[in-house]
């Protein structure tokens, strides 16, 4: 069993578990680790103790330090430099004449490495690019070519629901989302409606897509004959999420509405 901090480095990125070692951390402690990327900077999330193997991935990378004062100025310091990296690089990637759009630029916490986040259509030769940068900045240069849901999450904005993306505020993992999911739910399959500003399907689709999923497996469908207590008729609507039918009956020009569940314990069976 083992004791670990889980440690976020960007506001909605992935956890991560470190070691904590003999350090008394709690939530919202920063904290300074050795990561694959090098030393870095981040903050507890949570802190679990008693966790087994299985569940984690091994060996576990430690805790260096509880981040100090001076620490705290040195992130702040490689921020004011990024956003200056970051005008500098634009105007280097219009000197080059490279069809491709710049959306962040991070130091990394000791400074190594700064790492530039771009959007294109395809590949770019950016070669001239990065010596030119690496001339400049005199360190190691690293162009990443990311993707615009990846961008999204990064530059943030207001959703069609009128709140701040899901992307960078909460989200610590992108999930799979799939045009079935907004059938499933019955919502309007116009992509206006159902895209975020990414111009990806909404992240959202797949928050209540395993309740639909269960409610679909459990009730009749569309077009099928039944039972009810007024006489035989026909499913002709679904609320998933109530549990509730629309049934057009049989022998009477009328559409009633049952709740499943109600309705299963007397007579709503299939008819064949």
């Amino acid at each position: 069993m083992y004791n670990v901090a889980g440690i976020r480095f960007k506001k909605a990125g992935k956890i991560q578990y470190f070691d904590p070692m003999d350090y008394d951390l709690k939530a919202d402690d920063y904290v300074i680790v050795e990561s694959a990327r090098g030393t870095e900077f981040g903050k507890v999330v949570r802190v679990m103790e008693g966790v087994d193997a299985a569940d984690l991935v091994l060996p576990l990378k430690k805790v260096i330090r509880p981040a100090s004062l001076e620490d705290l100025e040195q992130v702040e310091e490689n921020r004011h430099d990024a956003h200056k990296a970051f005008d500098t690089c634009v105007k280097k990637v219009h000197e080059h004449k490279l069809d491709m759009k710049l959306v962040d630029v991070e130091y990394t916490f000791d400074r190594n490495k700064v790492i530039f986040y771009f959007t294109a259509e395809g590949r770019v030769d950016f070669r001239n690019l990065v010596k030119d940068l690496a001339s400049i900045f005199r360190t190691r240069i690293e162009l990443r070519q990311i993707g615009v849901r990846d961008e999204a999450k990064m530059l943030g904005g207001i959703g069609p629901c009128g709140r701040m993306l899901c992307c960078s505020t909460f989200l610590g993992d992108f999930e799979p989302v799939s045009i079935k999911m907004a059938k499933d739910q019955n919502l309007s399959l116009n992509p206006s409606k159902i895209s975020g500003l990414c111009g990806r399907l909404m992240c959202c689709l797949k928050y209540e897509n395993d309740e639909y999923e269960e409610a679909k497996s459990l009730m009749p469908d569309i077009g099928t004959r039944l039972e009810t207590p007024d006489g035989p008729g026909k499913v002709v609507g679904l609320n998933l999420l109530e549990r509730l039918l629309k049934v057009k009956l049989q022998d009477q020009d009328q559409t009633l509405e049952y709740a499943w569940e109600e309705l299963s314990k007397k007579t709503g069976q299939p008819v064949n």
